[in-house]
């Protein structure tokens, strides 16, 4: 992986909906994109690593403290959109999305997910982790289920694999099958499959499950799985902020 330039991408929307302004949101003397930043700069492995956003806000901010800015149009629907823009202002053959909403990131998680490219028919990756019981039937923490070799097969808010046979509430049975696996929202991709994926239509289980993630499977675009050394805190709400906060504190004790 030494040889092959890998750009790290955080897109950063400030007017977030379900919490407001939350990637300038100040955690421990920080806004919370920097946690992120620092978490990707320091893994060693992508260079560079930018914020891309349509906020001159957001950019001023980063600027000031010596992050860079990648500015793009406030059109893009998504953040691999995002992504797609930055590839064509910074020239690599990776390109990784990082979600500028998970402060609690750190170095670690890059490592696994960078080296399935190691494998040639490798285009797109990203990470999973065993997904805590209580969050097994919640629809906001997405499963992820996949092939013997880590290609993906199917996300899903709903609870898959279903153990037909070892009871219909696996967190209360709290028995049974144990391989439940959450994904988590960072993802990589070869050049050529980034713009493949961004260029085609949504589809109909993207829609139906409001998972990106399932246009590509859908179109036939392989997704491959990395194990994460463990889960994030995704902020999107006041409560979500403060056990982030709580985390990050518990680091900075150590």
């Amino acid at each position: 992986m030494s040889t092959i330039r890998i750009a790290g991408v955080i897109p950063a929307r400030l007017s977030s909906t379900r919490l407001s302004r939350k990637v300038l949101r100040v955690i421990n003397g920080r806004p919370m994109v920097e946690w992120v930043w620092r978490a990707a700069t320091s893994c060693g492995l992508m260079d560079p690593v930018v914020v891309a956003t349509d906020s001159e806000e957001v950019a001023a901010v980063c600027q000031a403290r010596g992050i860079p800015v990648a500015m793009t149009s406030a059109a893009c629907p998504s953040g691999s959109d995002r992504v797609r823009q930055v590839a064509r202002q910074i020239e690599a053959e990776i390109y990784v999305n990082i979600q500028g909403d998970e402060p609690t990131l750190t170095a670690d998680f890059f490592p696994p997910l960078l080296a399935l490219f190691d494998r040639p028919e490798v285009e797109v990756a990203t990470l999973a982790v065993r997904c805590p019981p209580e969050e097994i039937a919640d629809p906001n923490a997405v499963k992820v289920v996949t092939a013997l070799d880590g290609r993906a097969l199917y996300f899903s808010r709903a609870t898959i694999p279903f153990a037909r046979d070892l009871g219909r509430d696996p967190v209360r049975d709290g028995s049974g099958f144990t391989g439940y696996r959450k994904h988590l929202g960072i993802y990589a991709y070869r050049k050529a499959a980034l713009e493949r994926f961004a260029a085609l239509p949504p589809s109909p289980l993207e829609l139906a499950e409001r998972l990106e993630q399932l246009r590509l499977l859908e179109n036939g675009i392989a997704l491959y799985v990395a194990e994460a050394p463990g889960d994030t805190i995704g902020v999107d709400t006041e409560a979500d902020l403060l056990r982030a906060e709580a985390v990050l504190l518990g680091r900075s004790a150590r």
